[in-house]
């Protein structure tokens, strides 16, 4: 590993060879004869989220800026936003303008959001990243002037990162994974992907098996710095919400000999009726045990799907209090709230507000790994020091996912009868209980602090690129 007050090198000549700069020239060429496709699809996709219709000039990088040689920070989506966040943050604080792009119009509202504050102050910006078009990206880089180019996650857009590096603009990625399915998809499309990783200067990874990958692709300087996921702030105010609900409500979080409670968090399409299966076996499970019947905390990953979601669960007979109808702006119970004794499923139909439905529960079963989709984040569930549970696919989780399984603070399931076998074991067993969150609370501890390890390399090699 680098340490952390390496200069910069010379960057080595990017990209290598002539195969790899023929076949970024033929996939630019594509982008050129598919774009007005391309623009015709944002704009269907803008019937149901108007950003889409908006800020067209910079996806051909019209950007305009007062931010003086800001850092690009580029994080596509509003999860790798989210999970950049505490770094930005603290690129902010050393002084660093940051102009922050994304691809899609629910990581510029994010992004917009968790700024907001330096945004106002005239110290960081916000727009749509260029599309796959060199001129595009040129246009941007000569109206930003950036100081330097940070990419988040996995990257790899080739015209993008090639017209970075021609444009002798230095060029790191944070947060970064290599995942195995990733590995795998890029053999059979010939290691084209592989190949674009080179273009990045420094690479700091979320763990020692992402870094072996990114080595063993070619990359000259890769560091292990861990994931800032980690070090994302809680929302206190959403936790005070949750809190004020569990003697009301009676739930087992609170006391001993309240409800039991678990939460499906960002369940999506393919898994509602498995986890409605799971809710039915949970309930005859904790009923043979002598128990009260379980709070189900129920969020779908995607607000599109609200209605359809509450129709299921309704249709499984059983009842259903929605958080849009029951709860106010502050997550207080509206006077004319149900009582919580008979409801089996509060419906998370919100965004943003995770944190409180993951705070009222004693286990949480984390999404898209029920099907072949890899799993959403564990790490909010581990960062209030819950037990989580996936199913048979976390190539999405592969950091931490590996490091959690082998550490015993999560637990993956094959099956929805062994999934429910296990959420009745854990919430009857007091014992078995209190081992699970003392390993949570160890593992956070232990992964926390990749923010600070980020930018003890990210600030040598900022300066020296002045």
């Amino acid at each position: 590993m680098d340490q952390p007050s390496s200069p910069r090198p010379s960057p080595r000549p990017f990209p290598p060879g002539w195969r790899l700069p023929v076949m970024i020239a033929l996939y630019e060429l594509l982008w050129h004869l598919l774009l007005p496709l391309f623009l015709l699809f944002l704009w269907r996709r803008g019937q149901r989220e108007p950003l889409y219709r908006q800020h067209w000039g910079e996806r051909f990088g019209a950007v305009s800026t007062n931010l003086r040689h800001p850092l690009w920070v580029h994080s596509a989506s509003m999860g790798e936003i989210r999970g950049a966040a505490p770094l930005v943050r603290a690129l902010l604080a050393a002084g660093y303008p940051v102009l922050v792009t994304t691809l899609t119009p629910a990581g510029r509202t994010a992004a917009s959001t968790l700024f907001a504050d330096a945004i106002a102050q005239g110290r960081a910006q916000v727009a749509f990243v260029p599309l796959e078009l060199g001129w595009a990206v040129r246009r941007f880089i000569r109206r930003v002037h950036p100081r330097a180019a940070m990419m988040t996650e996995i990257d790899t857009w080739p015209v993008l990162l090639t017209t970075i590096r021609r444009r002798h603009v230095p060029l790191c990625i944070a947060n970064a994974q290599y995942p195995k399915k990733s590995i795998e998809r890029d053999r059979r499309w010939g290691g084209f992907r592989a190949g674009i990783f080179q273009a990045y200067e420094l690479v700091l990874c979320k763990s020692e098996t992402h870094a072996q990958r990114f080595r063993d692709v070619g990359c000259e300087r890769v560091v292990v710095a861990g994931e800032t996921r980690f070090d994302l702030p809680v929302s206190p105010t959403q936790l005070a919400a949750a809190h004020a609900l569990l003697d009301p409500w009676n739930l087992a979080t609170g006391r001993p000999g309240g409800r039991p409670v678990l939460c499906f968090a960002s369940a999506i399409v393919g898994e509602d009726e498995q986890f409605i299966d799971a809710m039915a076996r949970v309930q005859a499970g904790l009923a043979e045990a002598g128990l009260p019947k379980p709070l189900v905390v129920y969020v779908p990953r995607s607000p599109q799907r609200f209605d359809t979601v509450a129709g299921l669960i309704e249709g499984a007979g059983l009842k259903v209090a929605r958080r849009s109808r029951m709860l106010d702006a502050d997550l207080r119970p509206t006077p004319d709230a149900p009582d919580m004794a008979g409801i089996d499923v509060l419906l998370g139909d919100s965004l943003g507000e995770m944190y409180f439905y993951l705070a009222l529960a004693q286990v949480v079963v984390v999404g898209a790994s029920f099907v072949p989709l890899g799993a959403h984040n564990v790490i909010e569930p581990l960062a209030l020091k819950k037990p989580v549970m996936v199913g048979h696919s976390i190539w999405g989780i592969e950091y931490p996912g590996v490091e959690a399984l082998a550490a015993g603070v999560l637990q993956q399931h094959m099956t929805i009868p062994s999934l429910a076998d296990a959420l009745v074991h854990l919430l009857t067993s007091p014992t078995a209980y209190a081992a699970a969150i003392a390993g949570a609370q160890a593992f956070y501890a232990e992964h926390g602090g990749a923010t600070a390890r980020h930018m003890a390399t990210l600030q040598p090699w900022l300066e020296a690129t002045r």
